[in-house]
Parts: structure tokens; sequence; C-alpha cells
């Protein structure tokens, strides 16, 4: 479906959600999966275990035959089903905790420090996203899991490959195995000579116990690390843009107030919800959803970016409004499966908006939104580039 508006779900997804909410559509391969576009069935189909995320249950809808053929090869505990998931999940949970993600406050805000004093240093007009909206998640990602960020130029090609829905199939099966070569030397290198970080606690704690096996920690590493750092990295360029088309509500968050800034930051994650490939299920018994039966081997598509603009769950759902209350979106998904880094993505964010933008206050596209392209081809949405300028004082 092709969008109108860069900042917009496509038209055709917003005339399902009024008048067929549950209907099926034509996916990449021929088959014709269930789309669910409307909030309130969203969230029921998320929140319902008679709906699997195993990539192997009968009817799975994947994206593309680029991520199946990854998927197929590498699977993680996302595309797992309990009491495997939950097993995996418990493992890293941990780690993400809000404390625990709030103890990595200083680490985060040194790095947005260091990343604008380069930036203010680079002739203009500088890519927000080199510069800025990619090595900040990036570098966070990489000191938590204890991966060098010297190769990040490795692991962030062989990433944009395997979100690449246009990528052939013998193409993202090759950026799978490049990736996972490449953690598995590096789980084998904490097992020599652990860290103070993610995978060597994972090593210490349950591959030497027996509880996973080098394999399993190679899967949660892979998960991890492109995770980590594509769907922040898109946020902060994604969401500045469309800031920079909101000047007062910008100045508010310039401004800093926690309050202000964590609003702000909720409202911009449900306005824009980057994944737009939708969370991908297969019925696994007969389901009603909507007022529609969905039967055992049928594939759904459970529309977040959709259910985030429903009208009937938010005033207003096409507006940006940094003071809006009640804002339970589900960008980050729902039930079980709900994105486990979710505080650390919104201490990223929270730190990164303001910082920005009171660097540079007078920030501003360097060109026409008509000329910044946008990622439609690829599963987590948002801006491949984003040249900016700024007056420099004199």
């Amino acid at each position: 479906m092709a969008r109108e508006c860069p900042f917009d779900p496509p038209a055709e997804v917003r005339a399902l959600r009024e008048e067929s909410p549950v209907s099926r559509v034509r996916i990449w391969d021929g088959s014709s999966p269930w789309l669910v576009t409307r909030y309130d069935d969203v969230r029921a189909v998320l929140a319902d275990q008679r709906f699997s995320s195993d990539v192997d249950s009968p009817g799975y809808p994947a994206t593309s035959a680029g991520v199946k053929a990854r998927r197929k090869e590498s699977r993680s505990f996302i595309a797992m089903d309990d009491p495997d998931h939950a097993r995996y999940r418990k493992m890293l949970i941990g780690e993400f905790t809000v404390r625990r993600t709030e103890s990595l406050r200083p680490l985060v805000e040194e790095t947005v420090t260091e990343l604008l004093d380069a930036m203010e240093t680079l002739p203009q007009p500088v890519d927000l996203v080199e510069a800025f909206a990619l090595p900040l998640p990036s570098m966070v990602i990489c000191r938590m899991l204890g991966v060098p960020y010297s190769d990040h130029g490795f692991f962030q090609e062989h990433s944009k490959a395997l979100l690449d829905v246009t990528v052939r199939a013998d193409a993202a099966k090759h950026a799978n195995d490049e990736l996972r070569g490449y953690l598995a030397e590096l789980v084998a290198a904490k097992e020599r000579e652990p860290g103070d970080d993610l995978l060597s606690r994972l090593v210490e704690r349950r591959i030497h116990t027996g509880e996973l096996t080098a394999d399993d920690a190679v899967g949660m590493a892979f998960l991890l690390l492109v995770a980590g750092h594509e769907t922040t990295a898109n946020m902060i360029g994604l969401g500045t843009l469309t800031l920079l088309r909101h000047p007062d509500q910008a100045a508010e968050i310039r401004g800093g107030d926690p309050a202000t800034v964590a609003a702000a930051v909720e409202e911009l994650l449900r306005l824009l919800t980057v994944v737009h490939t939708g969370r991908r299920r297969a019925a696994t018994e007969d389901v009603e959803i909507g007022g529609v039966l969905i039967r055992a081997g049928e594939g759904v598509i459970a529309a977040g970016e959709s259910a985030n603009r429903d009208p009937g769950q938010f005033a207003n759902p096409d507006e940006l409004d940094i003071h809006r209350r009640g804002n339970h979106h589900v960008a980050f998904g729902f039930g079980v499966h709900q994105c486990l880094g979710q505080p650390l993505a919104r201490l990223e964010l929270q730190i990164a908006y303001p910082a920005l933008l009171r660097r540079f206050p007078d920030l501003r596209p360097a060109v026409p939104v008509e000329e910044i392209p946008f990622r439609d081809e690829m599963v987590v949405y948002g801006v491949h580039a984003l040249p900016v300028r700024w007056d420099t004082a004199v």
C-alpha cells in the first residue's frame, strides 16, 4: 500500500479500519492473512496466546522472502511461544528493568554530549542519522552487550540487509550467517575472558550452568544487537523531523521538563509507530476477533500503526499532541511479547530529543521533505538520511 504522506499510514489502512477492520489482504507470497486495524482488536490478538508467534506455525504470514529465510535460519525467542519464549525472556528481563536501565543514564548522557560535540564541528549540512540518530543507540547497546563499537559498520550493514523487505532470500541468509558467525566468535571470546557486560553474564550464569547453549546466546545477542539500535535510531531521526514540523511543541521539549519530555516521547512513539509491517501471528485455534471468525491455520497481521491512530481510542489521532493523556499506545506491542527493551528506548529518547534541541535551537531540515529518503522498504520505518542545518554563532 502506497502512503500519501510520509508521516501517516496509507489511506487504504485508514479506510479498512473504518469500514472493514478485520479483513483479508494479499501479501508477497500470494497468501491472504487477516489484517486487524482497530486498537481493541489489535490488543486482543496480541494478548491471546491462541495466536502463535512461531514462524513455523501453519499460516504464519512472513514479512518477506528475505525475512522468512532469515528467521528459518536464526530463530530468536520473540519468534517462539510459551513456555520456550517465557524461559528465554526470563533470562534477560533483569537486564532491562527500569532500575537497571536508569543506571545507564550517565552513559547515555555522556554519549549524547560526545556525539553532539562532534556534530557541532562538522561542515553543514550534516546527516543527523549518521552523526547522531544511529550512533547513539548503537554505542549504548554495544556497551551493554560487550560488542566492540569499532565493528559498528559491519553489524549495521548486515542489520540493514536483514530488515530490508526487498532483499532476496539468499542475500538475507548471507547477512544472517555473517552476523551470527561474528557473534559466535564474540561469545567464545567472552567464555575465555569475561567482562562486565550482558554477554559475559549470559556465559557465566546461563551457559556454564547448562541452562543455555552457546548458539542460544548467539540468538539472544543477535536479537538485542539488531533491535537495540534499529528501532531507537529511526525514532530519533523520524521523531526529530516530526518535531521540527511542530516548532511550538519542540520548544516545550527543549525546556527539558521531565514530565513534558516523557509525555512527548510517548506521543511520538504512538504517532510514528516505526514498526510498520505489523505484529505477525498465526491462529492455532478458531478465534473470533471483531466479530470475524479467524480459523486455526490462518495468518494475522496486527497493524499497530493503525491501532495507534484509531479515533475510537485517541482523540484527533493524526495530530501530534505532547500533552495527550491516557496514551496507552501499542508501539512496543502488547501482551507477553511486548518489547523487552522499552525502558532503554524510552531513556535514550527522553535524553536525546531535548539535548539535541537545546544544542541546536534553530535546527532545521536542509532539504524539502520531498527530498528526504524515507525507509518504505524496511521492516523498521524512518529516514535513511536527514540533512540538517543550524545557525553558527559568530
